[in-house]
């Protein structure tokens, strides 16, 4: 709350500014705000600019959008690996901006006309670009910038001309451009021969708009937690609604024909009324929702506990948001497949096998997938733990029922399933072999 008064006093300091610019690390998606919200502390800006999705590896280039405020959400690249920058200006309170790969010269930003696709007539007084007198540029390089050639629609407009410092202008008539959109390219050659373009869409209508890329505006308009939060309850519901409906229905009646569902539903039976698999597999999945995951030093000098719902950090409870989309992973790739392979491995003993046997029916196709599938989600698992430890450190390490000791018990549970006493089994044994000699 001390955060949420800070900010709301820096938007009414900020207020009667011509622009106002707000910068952040996070995305206003995975931000955890009380009322209300950061969204509406910073509706008066034109911009944020931040990072950390940054280009989501690659898979989205380009991720911004525009709110139903008016503000912009900007993320730009990372600098560490990619070497991704941002520069902006503001020319006669029309905001432009262009995202550059470090190194890459000459660098150029058309300022007048801007982008359409950025254009807010909340924030902007876009009735300038219909009485401006030149199109303007900034351009630079390392070596002097030698020509400055403009094009709108693929028409040669001429050689923009220096005026001081990184600015070309060149004369215009933006009447000419007055119906619809136009597109307008610059290319700007510096002593050392080296050329780069710059192009966008423009229009001098107020009422005109482009659509930003709707995947991108899901990633930053969509409260993630939220989803996150629906998502991994949901998960959670349905295997525990799945575990106890089948522990509590009578034996299984085998019908023809014994396909996947028959026998899916009846594994299921079988791993919910033996009591050790049962009450294990109920108590992973209540444990990854209610259980401490792991103890051991959060940040610097402060110790404290991870949930699902969140972190308890020296006293103090920091509500989860990243937790649950761990969790969701942790139930997706672990968990439920865990459970699945017990199913699956008490499926084999019921049809009579130990571990040994069921590898000797010449059936390799069909057993050896399921068991590399396991190993490679156990070897997750594994590398979780590495995770934990290289984050968090030793004590997390020790300390971490759901990674390190859910990590050890799990060859346990499996070596149950396969020497688990065949009189245990016997109702099923009998009921299957009963089924597949009919």
């Amino acid at each position: 709350m001390k955060q949420m008064e800070e900010l709301l006093l820096l938007a009414k300091e900020s207020s009667q500014s011509n622009h106002t610019i707000w910068f952040g690390h996070f995305t206003t998606s995975t931000i955890l705000s009380p009322s209300p919200g950061i969204r509406s502390i910073m509706s008066s800006a034109i911009a944020y600019l931040c990072g950390h999705l940054h280009t989501l590896g690659g898979l989205m280039p380009v991720l911004h959008t525009r709110h139903f405020q008016g503000t912009l959400e900007l993320e730009v690249g990372d600098w560490k690996d990619n070497r991704r920058y941002r520069i902006f200006a503001f020319d006669h309170d029309l905001f432009s901006f262009a995202d550059l790969i470090f190194g890459n010269w000459p660098v150029v930003l058309i300022t007048n006309p801007k982008s359409l696709l950025y254009c807010c007539a909340k924030h902007e007084p876009l009735e300038r670009l219909l009485h401006s007198t030149h199109i303007r540029i900034l351009a630079f390089s390392l070596s002097t910038i030698t020509s400055v050639t403009v094009m709108i629609d693929e028409v040669d407009l001429g050689q923009a001309v220096h005026v001081s410092g990184p600015i070309f202008i060149l004369k215009w008539n933006p009447r000419n451009y007055s119906s619809g959109a136009h597109n307008i390219e610059v290319i700007v050659q510096d002593a050392a021969g080296r050329s780069k373009s710059a192009h966008h869409i423009f229009s001098v209508q107020e009422n005109n708009h482009l659509s930003f890329d709707p995947l991108a505006s899901f990633i930053l308009r969509t409260d993630h937690y939220i989803i996150a939060r629906v998502l991994f309850a949901l998960i959670v519901l349905i295997q525990l609604i799945i575990l106890i409906t089948f522990r509590y229905r009578g034996y299984p009646e085998l019908k023809e024909p014994s396909g996947l569902i028959n026998l899916t539903s009846f594994s299921l039976h079988v791993l919910s009324k033996i009591n050790i698999f049962y009450y294990s597999v109920l108590f992973l999945t209540l444990y990854t929702v209610l259980g401490p995951w792991f103890f051991g030093e959060i940040t610097d000098g402060k110790l404290g506990c991870c949930f699902s719902f969140g972190l308890f950090i020296n006293g103090h409870f920091l509500q989860g948001s990243l937790t649950f989309i761990i969790g969701i992973l942790q139930l997706a790739f672990f968990n439920i497949p865990l459970m699945a392979y017990i199913c699956w491995s008490l499926l084999q003993r019921c049809f009579g096998h130990n571990f040994r046997s069921h590898l000797h029916q010449r059936k390799y196709l069909k057993i050896m997938p399921v068991h590399l599938l396991m190993l490679l989600l156990y070897i997750w698992q594994v590398y979780s733990c590495y995770f934990l430890y290289a984050t968090y450190g030793t004590l997390a390490f020790l300390f971490s029922p759901l990674r390190t000791w859910l990590t050890l018990l799990t060859p346990v549970l499996i070596r149950c399933v396969w020497t688990l006493n065949p009189t245990k089994l016997g109702i099923f044994m009998v009921q299957l072999k009963s089924h597949l000699n009919s």
